[in-house]
């Protein structure tokens, strides 16, 4: 299972729950992957998916794709860069906060957040969050729409 999600997406930042419980429930059964799509008009989503991906570098995008999610209201829709805030993220995380500094403006960084943008736009993804299940698109509209096309996936042989 793919997600093309913007970490300022206030639906990706609803969906977030339901795709953590199935994440949960299929663990061992499914892949999960995230793919970056920072939509223009969300003043921070380029920023928050530069954030992922530099905590990624050091082995923590799990620990800062949860963080970022679950404190969305605090940063979300700001028109100021919330740099500080995401810094202060890492640090909770127990970053090398030198490296991650490194990291995050870094032109590796950004390559690989607009390379998967750019993958997005080329499969047809016109928002967040979008949901591609064994290079199909979805369009699940709760967790049990989650859950079927999930089980469908594995029923097949």
């Amino acid at each position: 299972m793919v997600e093309f999600l913007d970490f300022e997406c206030e639906a990706c930042g609803a969906a977030y729950p339901a795709v953590e419980q199935l994440r949960e429930e299929y663990a061992g059964q499914i892949t999960y992957v995230v793919r970056y799509f920072p939509i223009p008009s969300h003043p921070n989503a380029e920023l928050a998916a530069w954030t992922a991906q530099a905590a990624a570098e050091q082995g923590k995008f799990e620990a800062m794709y949860q963080m970022l999610f679950e404190n969305q209201a605090e940063w979300g829709h700001r028109k100021q860069p919330q740099r500080d805030m995401f810094l202060g993220y890492a640090r909770q995380i127990g970053l090398d906060l030198e490296q991650f500094r490194e990291d995050w403006d870094s032109a590796a960084t950004k390559d690989r957040v607009r390379r998967d943008q750019a993958d997005g736009q080329a499969l047809g993804v016109q928002g967040t969050p979008t949901f591609f299940l064994n290079g199909e698109m979805i369009a699940p509209q709760s967790l049990d729409d989650l859950r079927t096309a999930v089980e469908s996936a594995l029923a097949r042989p």
